[in-house]
C-alpha cells in the first residue's frame, strides 16, 4: 500500500516517524475537510479538491477551483444566483482564509453589478404575458 505521503530514510526512531507520520496525517485532513466544505457548497460550479505538498510531500494548503460569475446582461438573475454560490462556498469552511475572503468580496462585487443592472433594466429577464 502506498502512503500518501512517502516517509524519507533518517535517523529518527520508528516511535518519531509515526509520530511525524501521524502530524502528516492530522495536516492532510485538516486542509482536505477545509476544501470539502469549498467543494460541497459550490456546487456545479466547483471544480475537484486538490492538496499542495511542499518538497518533502507534507501538505501544506489546498484549493478548489470555482467557476467565477460574469455578469449576463441576458439573465442578471442567475449570475446573482452563481455570485452567491461562490460566496457561500467561499465561506462554508469554519476558518476561512484570506484568499476565501478574497474570492467571496469578488463574487460580492459581481453580484453587485448584476443587481444594479437589473435595477436599471427592469425588462431583462422579464417574460412577456401574452394573451391570444
Amino acid at each position: 500500500m502506498i502512503s500518501p505521503v512517502r516517509l524519507y530514510t533518517n535517523n529518527y526512531s520508528s516511535a518519531q516517524n509515526q509520530q511525524r507520520q501521524d502530524m502528516i496525517n492530522q495536516r492532510y485532513n485538516e486542509i482536505y475537510s477545509h476544501e470539502l466544505a469549498h467543494q460541497r457548497a459550490g456546487g456545479s460550479l466547483a471544480g475537484g479538491i486538490v492538496i499542495e505538498r511542499d518538497a518533502n510531500g507534507i501538505p501544506i494548503g489546498g484549493h478548489v477551483p470555482i467557476k467565477m460569475p460574469a455578469l449576463d446582461k441576458n439573465n442578471p438573475d442567475k449570475t446573482i444566483k452563481d455570485a452567491n454560490t461562490v460566496i457561500s462556498s467561499a465561506m462554508a469552511p469554519s476558518d476561512p482564509s484570506d484568499q476565501d475572503y478574497r474570492v467571496a468580496n469578488q463574487a460580492r462585487m459581481i453580484k453587485f453589478q448584476a443587481e444594479n443592472y437589473k435595477k436599471e433594466h427592469p425588462q431583462v429577464g422579464q417574460k412577456l404575458n401574452l394573451v391570444g
